[in-house]
C-alpha cells in the first residue's frame, strides 16, 4: 500500500487527492504546520478541567501513593497501547474519528458513532463546568470576595462568619458534625459552601427537579454563551489557526501552575498536604475497586475511546513518526497529574492547617466541588485573596477551554 507521493503540507487552496493509497477521493483537510502544534494540541486534549481534582481525590480515596502502582500498570498495558493505537489510527487514514474506522472496516463504523455520542455528551457538561469556572472568575475581582462572608443576600441563618467561629470549626467537616433531628441540614455553615449551593447552584433543598426548574439564573447563562463563544473563536478557521491558539492555551495555564506550587509549598501546612497525598497504604491495592478505579482515571485522563486522539492525528504527515510523540505525551500527561496533586495538596494542607482541621475533612472526594468550595476555602486565608483566586480560576478555565475544543 503506497502512501502519497508527497508529504508536504497542503497549500491553503482545495484539492483533491488519493489518501493514504486506498483510492478513494475525499477533500484535503490540511496539516498541521510543524510537529509542536500537533504535540501541544494532543497535551490540550488529555490535560483537562479534571485533572486538578479527579487524579488527586482517585490518589486520597484508593491508598495514596499506593495507588500509583495500578495506575502505572493499567498505563502500561492499557492506556499507553490504545493511545497509540488510536493516534496511528487516525494517521493513516488521514480521517476523523467519525469515518476512520469504517475506513479500517465498513462494519466497525458503530466505533466512530458511539464515541462521537461519548464527546457530545462530554461537552455539554463541559461547558457548563466553563460557565461556572468563568462565573468564578469574575467574582474573584470582587473585593471582599462574595464567598468570604456571610453577609450576602443569599446566605443563611445558620452561616457563620470566621470571626465568629475562631474557636469552632467542626461546621466545615463535610461528612459529619452537629444535625437536626429531623432534619439533614447542619447546624451551621460556610459561606463557600452556601456560595456553591445557594449563589450558583440554587439548590434550596433536597427535592431536585421535583421542586420544578426555577428561575432562568442569567449570569451563568451569559457564562455559558462566553464560553461557547471562547469555543468557536478557537476553532473557526480550522486546523492552521488551532495550532496557533494552542501555543497559548497549553503553555499559560503550566506557567500558572507552577506560580500556585511555589506559593502553596511555601505556606505552613503545606508538606503535611502532601504527606497525605502521597504516603502509600499498600492494604487497598488488594481490593479490586482500586484497580478499577485506576483503569477509569486512565481511561479519563487520556481521552482513549472518545475519537479525539484520532481526529487530531488525522492532521498529520503519512509518514510522520507519532509513536515517540505518543510515548512523549503519556509521559507528560501522568506527570501533570501528578504535579498537579502536588500543588492540591499543599494548598489544602495549608487550609487544613489554618482552620485546624485534617486533609481529607476538607473537601469532598470524587467532587467538582473540590474545585468550588475546597480552592476558595483556601485563598479565602491567603493574603490578597483575590489574586489567588484570580491565578487558579483563569488557569482552570484556559485547560478547561483546551480540553472542550478537542
Amino acid at each position: 500500500m503506497e502512501p502519497p507521493a508527497s508529504d508536504t503540507p497542503a497549500s491553503g487552496a482545495e484539492k483533491t487527492e488519493t489518501i493514504r493509497g486506498r483510492g478513494s477521493m475525499i477533500k484535503d483537510r490540511g496539516e498541521w504546520a510543524n510537529k509542536t502544534e500537533f504535540r501541544l494540541a494532543m497535551a490540550g486534549a488529555i490535560i483537562g478541567l479534571g485533572n486538578m481534582w479527579r487524579f488527586t481525590t482517585m490518589t486520597y480515596a484508593n491508598g495514596g501513593g499506593a495507588f500509583l502502582l495500578p495506575y502505572f500498570v493499567s498505563l502500561l498495558f492499557c492506556g499507553m497501547p490504545v493511545f497509540f493505537l488510536e493516534t496511528a489510527l487516525g494517521q493513516y487514514t488521514g480521517e476523523g474519528a467519525f469515518t476512520a474506522w469504517r475506513k479500517i472496516c465498513p462494519m466497525f463504523q458503530g466505533i466512530g458513532i458511539a464515541s462521537q455520542v461519548i464527546v457530545i455528551y462530554q461537552s455539554i457538561c463541559g461547558v457548563v463546568s466553563l460557565a461556572w469556572t468563568l462565573f468564578y472568575l469574575y467574582s474573584s475581582f470582587k473585593t471582599p470576595l462574595p464567598w468570604s462572608e456571610c453577609d450576602n443576600a443569599w446566605n443563611t441563618a445558620i452561616c457563620r462568619n470566621r470571626s465568629n467561629t475562631i474557636h469552632d470549626w467542626s461546621f466545615l467537616y463535610n461528612n459529619s458534625g452537629s444535625y437536626h433531628d429531623d432534619s439533614t441540614w447542619p447546624v451551621s455553615s460556610n459561606p463557600e459552601d452556601e456560595f456553591w449551593d445557594i449563589r450558583v447552584l440554587r439548590k434550596m433543598d433536597d427535592q431536585g427537579l421535583a421542586a420544578g426548574l426555577g428561575r432562568m439564573q442569567w449570569e451563568l447563562a451569559l457564562c455559558l454563551l462566553l464560553a461557547w463563544v471562547a469555543c468557536y473563536f478557537c476553532i473557526w478557521k480550522g486546523v492552521k489557526y488551532f495550532g496557533k491558539v494552542v501555543y497559548f492555551t497549553v503553555a499559560f495555564p503550566f506557567f500558572l501552575l507552577i506560580i500556585l506550587f511555589i506559593r502553596g509549598v511555601t505556606l505552613p501546612g503545606a508538606w503535611t498536604g502532601i504527606m497525605y497525598y502521597m504516603f502509600p497504604d499498600f492494604s487497598l491495592i488488594g481490593y479490586g475497586y482500586v484497580w478499577y478505579n485506576a483503569v477509569t482515571e486512565v481511561l479519563y485522563s487520556y481521552a482513549i475511546c472518545q475519537g479525539v486522539l484520532t481526529t487530531l492525528s488525522s492532521y498529520n504527515r503519512y509518514k510522520y513518526d507519532c509513536y515517540k510523540d505518543c510515548l512523549w505525551l503519556c509521559a507528560l500527561n501522568s506527570v501533570s497529574n501528578i504535579f498537579a496533586g502536588f500543588v492540591a495538596s499543599a494548598l489544602l494542607g495549608f487550609g487544613a492547617y489554618s482552620i485546624g482541621l485534617s486533609v481529607g475533612n476538607l473537601f469532598e472526594f470524587g467532587s467538582a466541588a473540590m474545585i468550588f468550595t475546597s480552592f476558595p476555602k483556601v485563598f479565602s486565608l491567603l493574603p490578597v485573596p483575590q489574586l489567588w483566586s484570580i491565578i487558579f480560576f483563569l488557569m482552570m478555565f484556559i485547560v478547561g477551554l483546551d480540553s472542550q475544543v478537542r
